[in-house]
């Protein structure tokens, strides 16, 4: 067996992951109006709390990394900010979101409970260390190019800022063109470093395979949740939506709201069975 890293560590006030709890980080892709913000922040937290699953609304400010230059990035950095702002506001709910620049941090991380650094920038000095700087918990996406092992040096990266909160995000490798596949040796691998979440729908994404946009096959989520539930993950990444097929991004691999409570019972299922069986 592989070692683990020092668990549990502290992703809000509240919320400590690689504990005996769950922790899901949930939500649309990015941030299209209050609304559906609003809605799925609303259904995730009571689902969440039925299954005794700790909650973090998950969406972006601004999708930096978009495959064509017309597509949706963003309905405005103020605009989105001031939707987390009434969102843990009214439903007092921690929020997660990433950042792609070293001087959006301050701006972000006081309002943002949880920093995260893209795949394809976790190798970044200057973003990771402005984001252990911020003080806040800092989640690294391992990126598709990127050795599982070498996350190490990203984790120490934040560590060296004084700031012991990073996590670690997997959500597969490129193999060919518009193509991912996750190799669950990198769960446990990774989990050495630093507590480890999966990334259900991104594992499932078709990078740049829609023609100037991103495809995906969400049939496939349920097969990947349970087995990344089964290698001994600490959370979920998972984004999802009322309406995928309308989202204004990554609709292709989003799970349907209206799904999800089916969906994370199963995977707390598997994950309740994996614990049992590695006390």
């Amino acid at each position: 067996m592989l070692q683990k890293s020092d668990l549990p560590v502290q992703l809000t006030d509240k919320i400590q992951i690689g504990s005996d709890q769950l922790v899901l980080l949930a939500g649309p892709c990015a941030v299209e109006d209050y609304e559906i913000c609003h809605q799925v922040a609303e259904t995730l937290k009571g689902i969440c709390s039925g299954l005794d699953v700790q909650y973090v609304f998950k969406a972006s400010f601004d999708k930096a990394n978009r495959t064509a230059a017309g597509s949706f990035r963003s309905i405005g950095v103020e605009e989105s900010l001031d939707i987390f702002r009434r969102l843990k506001k009214e439903l007092n709910v921690p929020i997660v979101t990433d950042v792609h620049e070293s001087y959006q941090v301050p701006l972000v991380a006081e309002v943002v409970d949880v920093l995260q650094i893209p795949a394809f920038l976790c190798r970044q000095t200057d973003l990771l260390l402005a984001a252990g700087h911020s003080g806040k918990a800092v989640n690294i996406k391992r990126g598709q190019f990127m050795a599982p092992e070498d996350m190490k040096y990203a984790v120490e990266k934040i560590h060296g800022t004084g700031n012991k909160n990073a996590c670690l995000t997997e959500r597969g490798v490129s193999f060919g063109y518009h193509n991912l596949v996750v190799d669950m040796r990198a769960l446990p691998t990774m989990r050495q470093f630093a507590p480890v979440i999966f990334d259900v729908t991104h594992s499932v994404q078709q990078p740049g395979a829609a023609g100037g946009s991103s495809g995906g096959q969400r049939q496939f989520a349920p097969y990947l949740a349970r087995a990344a539930a089964a290698a001994g993950v600490d959370g979920f990444f998972i984004e999802t939506h009322p309406e995928p097929d309308k989202a204004r991004s990554d609709g292709p691999n989003m799970i349907p709201l209206q799904e999800m409570e089916d969906f994370l019972s199963m995977i707390k299922e598997f994950w309740n069975l994996e614990r049992r069986l590695h006390r």
